[in-house]
């Protein structure tokens, strides 16, 4: 008798259960972007990167007059080192390690883990990014999206091109683009 119960009780439970299981299953609307290819289409992010590769250019080009000093500077006290006094070799050699540091400096602050081109870099892309965010968030709950992923990130193995919204986001990001110009 009581196995009788038992399995009513769990019969009971598995046809209320299931449904409710379905029903729940349905309710969950999953997409995806790639923000690689947001990047590489939005307009404000192709002018950022022009003006950054502008700018490391710059950055760049001031790096290589240093070393074509350093380079001259180098070679001025090779060839010189026997006609020269030794006091004025001390004080090419001296010049020659001051600028050497000043170059390493350079480097260090404009291409370092913290230095200007990293900041710049920063400074440039996180507008656009909460810019972007935004607009994914947006759209998300708008269309009733439960989770949208990212698929540059690697994480998705595969997936159906008809929750690819990265299109619309770009779309809606151009949109706004347009309208506050």
């Amino acid at each position: 008798m009581k196995r009788k119960i038992s399995v009513i009780i769990l019969a009971t439970y598995l046809f209320t259960m299931i449904p409710l299981t379905a029903l729940r299953a349905e309710e969950v609307k999953i997409g995806y972007i790639d923000t690689i290819k947001i990047f590489a289409e939005f307009k404000e992010t192709v002018e950022a990167e022009e003006v950054y590769k502008k700018e490391v250019e710059a950055w760049k080009k001031k790096a290589e007059e240093m070393e074509t000093e350093l380079a001259r500077l180098r070679e001025n006290i090779e060839s010189q080192s026997l006609m020269l006094s030794e006091e004025k070799l001390q004080e090419k050699k001296t010049e020659f390690e001051t600028k050497a540091r000043d170059y390493q400096q350079f480097m260090k602050d404009v291409f370092g883990e913290n230095g200007e081109a990293a900041t710049r870099n920063q400074e440039l892309t996180a507008p656009i990014v909460e810019k972007i965010n935004a607009v994914i968030a947006r759209l998300a709950e708008d269309e009733g999206y439960t989770i949208v992923f990212d698929s540059s990130q690697g994480n998705i193995v595969y997936a159906d091109k008809a929750i690819d919204i990265t299109d619309k986001v770009i779309a809606v990001l151009e949109a706004e683009l347009e309208a506050n110009q």
